[in-house]
């Protein structure tokens, strides 16, 4: 798992929404953009990406809460963990914030990529 995700960087594609139809996994962008997932299986692990804009500006509703200093790293990684737990996302937030909270059944790794942030994790199904 750990070489997977050193390697994440070559397993991450970014294209227009048609274009990544076979995608593993992929996070939709709001200008019409997705990045997709194109790693190799890994057996009892699911997976999940997200992925924003690097320079956009946090939601300040958001921002207020849980600080703007690296939001959308901490965002993207709280997204994948709530999806990969299928958790709400808000019962995340009143949970544990926008931090990852310790556990052995997850791994992850949050990187740039082009003009985003992206976090890719794995959970044991």
């Amino acid at each position: 798992m750990s070489a997977l995700l050193a390697a994440a960087h070559r397993h991450l594609r970014v294209a227009p929404a048609v274009e990544s139809a076979d995608a593993v996994t992929r996070s939709h962008l709001g200008d019409g953009r997705c990045v997709g997932w194109y790693g190799p299986p890994v057996p009892g692990w699911r997976v999940a990406i997200d992925a924003e804009r690097a320079d956009g500006p946090p939601p300040p509703a958001l921002a207020s809460r849980f600080g703007a200093a690296n939001f959308w790293a901490r965002w993207t990684r709280t997204e994948c963990l709530a999806k990969l737990t299928d958790i709400p996302v808000a019962t995340w937030w009143h949970r544990h914030g926008l931090a990852v909270p310790p556990a052995p059944r997850w791994r992850w790794r949050t990187l740039p990529l082009a003009d985003l942030v992206v976090t890719v994790a794995f959970a044991r199904a």
